[in-house]
C-alpha cells in the first residue's frame, strides 16, 4: 500500500475543520476521500468530532470497512457509507455524510429539495434512502454494515446528493474540494428554498439547463471559496487546537485587518 500523501491529509484535515466551522457537522458526521494509491482505499478519521480531527486521527480504510493502518483506533460505525459509494462510484473521490439541520426537514417531507439558485445547481436531482424499504422498521437509522450502505449507495445512483430519511445526507464530488463545496450549499440551499417557501406565491426553481451550466461554471471556482472557508475555519480554532500553520494563518489574517 502506498502511503498517502501529506498533503492529501492535510486536505481531509481542513475539510473536517471547514464542515464544522460551516455549521454542516457538529459532534457527528465525517468526510472522507480516495487516496492517491488507487480506488479500491480511502482515508477517514477515527470515530471523533470533525472539529477536533487531526492529522494522526486520519486512518486508511479498503472498501469493506477495515482500518489498514487503524492501530486500534475506532472507526465510524458508518464507515459503510462511504466503502459501498466508492465501490459503486468510481467517479466519486469524496463523501460527506451530515445531519445538517436545514436539510433533515427534506427527508421527511414530501417536499423535494431543488435548485433555488445558481451555487446549488447540483441540486436539480435528488433522491431519499428510506431504510425501512431493505431493512424493516427496527434499525437504529444507522449506515453500520456493508448490506446497508450498498442499498443507500443504489438509492444515491448517479445523484449528488441523496437524502436520508430521519437521519441526514449524503453528499459525493469528483474532488474533495467540490464534496465539500456541494455539502455546504447544499445546505444553504435547503436554508433559502425553506425560506421561500413561506413567502407567497410559487417559487422559480432552477430550469434543468440553468442547473447544469452553472454547476460546471462553479466547479471551476472551487478553490476560491476553500481558500476562504479553511482560513475562518483556522482563524476561528480554540488557540490549543491550532496547529503551527493555522497560528500563523491567525496572525496573517490580524495583521490584515489592522
Amino acid at each position: 500500500m502506498t502511503n498517502p500523501t501529506d498533503a492529501l491529509i492535510a486536505d481531509l484535515v481542513s475539510a473536517n475543520h471547514i464542515l464544522a466551522d460551516q455549521g454542516v457537522v457538529d459532534g457527528f458526521g465525517h468526510v472522507s476521500v480516495r487516496t492517491e494509491a488507487g480506488e479500491d482505499r480511502f482515508l477517514l478519521s477515527r470515530s471523533m468530532a470533525p472539529a477536533l480531527v487531526e492529522a494522526p486521527d486520519i486512518i486508511t480504510y479498503d472498501l469493506d470497512g477495515n482500518g489498514l493502518d487503524a492501530q486500534g483506533r475506532a472507526g465510524y460505525l458508518e464507515r459503510f457509507i462511504h466503502c459501498e459509494i466508492y465501490r459503486s462510484r468510481p467517479d466519486v473521490i469524496a463523501v460527506v455524510h451530515s445531519h445538517s439541520p436545514s436539510v433533515l426537514p427534506f427527508g421527511v417531507a414530501r417536499t423535494r429539495l431543488r435548485p433555488v439558485y445558481h451555487m446549488a445547481g447540483f441540486l436539480s436531482q435528488t433522491s431519499v434512502f428510506e431504510i425501512r424499504d431493505d431493512f424493516g422498521p427496527g434499525t437504529d437509522m444507522l449506515v453500520s454494515n456493508s448490506r446497508m450502505g450498498a442499498s443507500l449507495a443504489k438509492v444515491l445512483g448517479c445523484n449528488c446528493v441523496t437524502l436520508m430519511r430521519g437521519h441526514g445526507s449524503v453528499v459525493v464530488g469528483r474532488s474533495l474540494h467540490e464534496a465539500v463545496y456541494r455539502a455546504v450549499y447544499t445546505e444553504i440551499n435547503a436554508r433559502v428554498q425553506t425560506q421561500a417557501q413561506a413567502l407567497e406565491g410559487p417559487i422559480e426553481f432552477l430550469t434543468n439547463e440553468e442547473a447544469a451550466a452553472a454547476t460546471q461554471t462553479n466547479s471551476a471556482q472551487l478553490g476560491r471559496c476553500w481558500a476562504l472557508w479553511a482560513s475562518q475555519a483556522a482563524a476561528r480554532r480554540p488557540p490549543s487546537l491550532r496547529t503551527p500553520r493555522q497560528r500563523g494563518v491567525k496572525a496573517i489574517a490580524g495583521a490584515a485587518r489592522s
